[in-house]
């Protein structure tokens, strides 16, 4: 019943593919999908630090009810990442310190919720990844409904079930299955020109013409 359902999962990134986009900033792969697609703003971490990296298994929950997150936590399999769509509300939490645990307990990659958290002292004194969307000391409810691994959405970034969630501090980012090894080629490519590019200013050759080559282009004139 549309609402109310749990659905399997039917496929995923690979480990392999998951480990080798954790030495990628996320800046960079956002650049290699056209600057086109982000969590929002909104969607901060909240651990002590690291990288978010992991297969998507995704939750659609109504605003300030966590019933169906709860179930999910015994379902994810560990390195999946549990990515909650709670319709960015943030009148309830829909996590606190003694979900995270389990979370961290079951060896899930990480936590990102489109919702609030709470005991934000103990979830930032550790490593397990959070993100969330704020903070509120208000509970969560408890009756439902809700769905598992359907494809859900935040601020019109869409995430499928087994897509890539990569994070780090300058946010959040979902690689579709699909699409994941040609990114991961294209962000490594690109973090190998970044190295070139720091080597040039370390020697005070940068070629900065093409500034004013594209000032004239819009017209300028000195």
């Amino acid at each position: 019943m549309i609402g109310l359902r749990i659905l399997p999962r039917t496929r995923q990134v690979s480990a392999a593919l998951v480990d080798s986009f954790r030495a990628v900033p996320v800046a960079n792969v956002s650049d290699c999908m056209g600057r086109m697609t982000a969590g929002g703003t909104q969607l901060r971490p909240y651990h002590k630090g690291g990288v978010l990296a992991g297969p998507a298994f995704t939750v659609k929950a109504r605003p300030g009810d966590n019933l169906m997150i709860h179930k999910a936590l015994h379902l994810a399999q560990p390195g999946d990442v549990i990515v909650v769509d709670g319709g960015g509300d943030l009148t309830n939490a829909l996590m606190g310190e003694l979900m995270v645990a389990t979370a961290n307990k079951r060896g899930l990659g990480g936590i990102v919720l489109n919702g609030a958290i709470r005991d934000i002292d103990a979830i930032q004194a550790g490593d397990f990844p959070v993100y969330a969307a704020g903070i509120t000391h208000r509970g969560p409810y408890k009756d439902g409904p809700g769905e598992i691994n359907v494809p859900i959405a935040i601020s019109g970034m869409v995430i499928n079930p087994g897509d890539l969630i990569l994070g780090d501090a300058d946010g959040l980012l979902c690689v579709p299955f699909e699409a994941a090894e040609q990114i991961l080629d294209a962000a490594l490519g690109k973090c190998a020109a970044e190295k070139v590019t720091v080597k040039e200013i370390e020697e005070d050759r940068l070629d900065i013409t093409w500034i004013d080559a594209q000032l004239a282009r819009l017209g300028y004139k000195a």
